[in-house]
């Protein structure tokens, strides 16, 4: 290798705007190992066509991209590098929203504010019988999207084979899912009634009632935030001198890989004595 078509370590990290600092920090990891290091001296040097990955480098740790990230990045060709990128700028917009949602959440608890009237629209609905194949576990929070979202792989191919989804998948929390609960939590999925007996997975009948309800964005589905709209519901139905009759339930009607943070994504339900 000829050292003379190289740039000294010094002009490359002038031109790729990075420090010498950086330039080992990403040799370190495999991002942008030098091309020569003098065996006598140790200085290192760099191709000029290395400026292009340099300079993205900067780029993407300009958006707080973990180096891990940057690896596969610089690794892809280009189609698969762009969509690893909107694919991480979106994770990191879904982030952003969860935490203003839980700032204004512990803003509300802060203040004894939960349940307040004017942070949710509380409305009245009613939901008729309905047959449902049910999936149950005792859950933590960490584990309760996961699970919802496997829970409903392998509910979801059953009801399709049998006629389809005869409404909105829907969670129902029978016991309490925080730090000192879990649960249980159940899955339901309403089927074909005609199909009763049919399936060969656990199902049952989930009576008519009357429900309150709270319509969330996909960003204020977040724990612990979401708990502030189960609080609203409550505080209305007690307002109203409304009896509830059964567990409250999140109700599902959102394609959530289709969806932004800001858009409407659940609703918290609770049912109430007619």
């Amino acid at each position: 290798m000829e050292e003379e078509a190289l740039l000294s370590i010094g002009t490359f990290a002038r031109r790729a705007r990075l420090s010498h600092k950086a330039l080992r920090l990403y040799d370190r990891h495999g991002l942008l190992p030098p091309d020569h290091v003098d065996p006598a001296t140790g200085y290192r040097y760099y191709r000029e066509g290395r400026l292009a990955a340099a300079r993205l480098i900067v780029r993407l740790r300009g958006l707080d991209m973990p180096l891990a990230d940057v690896g596969a990045v610089l690794a892809a060709p280009a189609p698969e590098a762009a969509r690893l990128v909107a694919a991480y700028w979106d994770g990191v917009e879904r982030r952003h929203a969860a935490q203003r949602e839980l700032a204004a959440h512990l803003r509300i608890h802060l203040l004894g504010d939960e349940g307040s009237p004017d942070m949710y629209e509380i409305q009245e609905r009613e939901v008729p019988q309905q047959l449902v194949l049910t999936e149950q576990r005792h859950i933590t929070p960490e584990e309760l999207p996961d699970w919802i979202s496997a829970a409903l792989g392998r509910l979801a191919p059953v009801a399709e084979a049998h006629g389809g989804f005869f409404g909105h998948p829907f969670v129902v929390y029978h016991g309490e899912v925080n730090e000192d609960g879990d649960g249980p939590v159940e899955l339901c999925v309403p089927v074909d009634p005609a199909r009763a007996g049919q399936f060969p997975v656990p199902s049952r009948t989930e009576p008519a009632h009357t429900e309150a309800y709270t319509r969330l964005t996909r960003a204020q589905v977040t724990y612990p935030q979401i708990l502030s709209a189960y609080d609203a519901v409550y505080a209305w139905a007690q307002r109203q001198s409304r009896t509830t009759t059964a567990a409250p339930r999140e109700v599902y009607f959102a394609n959530w890989s289709e969806i932004s943070p800001a858009d409407p994504a659940c609703d918290i339900a609770v049912p109430l004595a007619g």
